[in-house]
């Protein structure tokens, strides 16, 4: 194996895809735009909804309720008006609002089940079914340890309490961010080690090479470590531009060890990518391989990662 022909031929796929606009538009939009959406987009989880609440009540039960949303799930709740309600639903203020009726407090006392009036702007599909359990969830847990607490009911003899140590707000837009930057790495590393094979097979020059004084393992080195190359700097810059500058996320832990998994990565999806082209005879074949591969079992690049 001569080091000098690898690095001909690995520089001879950098100016191949440096021609490529098509290849060049997709890597930028990766690293760039994907990641920004991804951290931006109304997340599956519940983060900083909106809520207001209607206290009829003026009770201590009611108080408590309405203390017990808080930030990372809910944006502090607005004590409002029944005639606000609507209004501020209407214009988008609010995507839910809890009515507490008058007497709620007492009914519960008595043993009886009043109920409590939840509205929900079903407009935010995501925001709206999981708020709806959170909400329900929370209100049961302080009915029950209010009326536990006027029973003498006895209390739990162990209680666990969570402190999130690197996100600590537990914000989703975090984890979306640097979990598009492995998606993409993943995907792009295998899409474009095996479009440098199947582009040399499409054009007729792999046998020109195969006849050539040129070793096998020396061809696919090629092919690896310029794919290796252009996806490793592109996330280092979207790492350090995209996530820490344009987005404001910190990056918790070693950089340095983050780059060298990443190498490791982009070892194993490198080599899978030449493994695909080599099955395929073409970019459409590719594209459908590569749907089985990566797509298809896992629901997709970022179910496989989580």
């Amino acid at each position: 194996m001569r080091i000098s022909t690898i690095w001909r031929l690995g520089i001879k796929e950098l100016w191949g895809l440096a021609r490529n606009p098509a290849l060049l538009a997709l890597i930028v939009w990766a690293f760039t735009v994907q990641i920004y959406a991804a951290a931006t987009v109304m997340p599956e989880t519940l983060n900083r909804a909106p809520i207001s609440i209607v206290d009829e009540d003026g009770s201590a039960l009611s108080s408590r309720i309405a203390s017990a949303f808080y930030p990372p799930q809910f944006n502090p709740p607005q004590l409002i008006s029944l005639s606000q309600m609507n209004r501020r639903m209407d214009a988008g203020v609010d995507t839910f609002a809890l009515v507490i009726p008058s007497g709620f407090q007492r009914d519960v006392l008595a043993g009886s089940a009043p109920a409590i009036q939840l509205n929900i702007d079903a407009t935010r599909m995501t925001q709206a079914f999981t708020g709806a359990g959170y909400i329900q969830a929370i209100v049961s847990g302080e009915v029950e340890e209010f009326v536990q607490h006027y029973r003498s009911a006895p209390a739990a003899p162990v209680e666990l309490v969570l402190r999130p140590r690197f996100n600590p707000g537990l914000d989703a837009n975090w984890y979306g961010a640097m979990m598009e930057v492995v998606n993409n790495v993943s995907l792009l590393s295998v899409i474009l080690a095996g479009a440098f094979l199947i582009r040399e097979r499409e054009r007729g020059t792999i046998e020109h090479l195969l006849v050539m004084p040129v070793a096998p393992t020396e061809i696919m080195i090629a092919k690896m470590w310029p794919t290796a190359l252009v996806v490793f700097v592109a996330a280092l810059v979207a790492i350090a531009v995209v996530i820490r500058t344009w987005l404001a996320i910190p990056v918790a832990g070693s950089l340095w060890l983050l780059m060298l998994g990443l190498a490791l990565q982009l070892f194993a999806t490198t080599s899978l990518g030449i493994l695909l082209a080599t099955l395929a005879g073409s970019m459409p074949q590719f594209g459908l391989l590569l749907m089985l591969v990566l797509l298809y079992p896992s629901g997709g690049p970022r179910l496989a990662v989580k």
